[in-house]
């Protein structure tokens, strides 16, 4: 026996005499803004970079394309990476988050080791410095010292957040949110299943244009951290919430 989904295909657009692409044969690409790399090349000039120590960052051998960043091997020692787009020579922020629109973000990564690693990945302000700074932002982070993972929606400074997982050493994991315009809610995801909401805004960055960023920091200890990188996508529905 057999089942059949969306017989009748699937659209995210009015007809051909109501909308320029209401004749395609998939849904819209346009309907979102959407940045999305799945590591298949890693070209340095498309990022600012922040580094503390010797580290590097490739492409690695791997199956899937995995960016793979290698701090040094000092305390503190650091790579942070934000979004500049080739072109230009500092971070440009090019996501808002708007209560009106809604907003997905997620990313398969690993930490060789976790406990003694600060990781932050996701959308906030240009800041050169992965631990202090961040004061806006939607973003997941794991502070040295523990392994409970995070999300964290930040404005000036102050955040709400929502405990992700506990994570394991050397192991990849996907982490991601919705914001849902229509309900006012966003949910955070870990390995794809919904782990917890926040309901209220007053810590969400509406006053701020935001940069896709990522960033890999030694904890306690002088052993050097190690980040490996699937992929990270960000999109923001460009329509407007029909909720009324």
């Amino acid at each position: 026996m057999t089942t059949t989904n969306l017989e009748n295909g699937i659209t995210n657009v009015l007809g051909p005499s109501q909308s320029t692409l209401g004749s395609l044969v998939f849904p819209d690409p346009t309907r979102c803004h959407t940045w999305f790399d799945d590591f298949d090349d890693y070209v340095s000039t498309e990022w600012t970079i922040t580094e503390t120590g010797s580290g590097t960052r490739a492409v690695g051998n791997l199956d899937g394309g995995i960016l793979v960043i290698t701090n040094g091997t000092s305390d503190n020692d650091k790579n942070a990476l934000q979004w500049s787009g080739v072109t230009n020579g500092s971070t440009v922020e090019t996501f808002k988050w708007e209560a009106g629109k809604s907003m997905w973000m997620k990313a398969r990564l690993k930490l060789l080791e976790v406990t003694e690693t600060d990781l932050f990945i996701g959308l906030y302000t240009t800041n050169t410095d992965p631990v202090a700074g961040r004061v806006d932002g939607l973003y997941f982070s794991t502070p040295a010292g523990s392994t409970p993972r995070r999300f964290n929606a930040t404005k000036n400074s102050t955040s709400s957040t929502v405990s992700a997982a506990t994570l394991t050493d050397d192991t990849y994991f996907t982490c991601g949110f919705w914001w849902d315009a229509n309900l006012g809610q966003l949910t955070v995801y870990y390995n794809d299943n919904p782990v917890g909401t926040l309901l209220t805004t007053s810590n969400f960055p509406d006053n701020e244009e935001v940069s896709i960023s990522f960033a890999v920091q030694n904890g306690q200890g002088s052993t050097a951290s190690v980040l490996s990188l699937d992929y990270l996508m960000i999109s923001k529905d460009r329509a407007a919430s029909t909720a009324g």
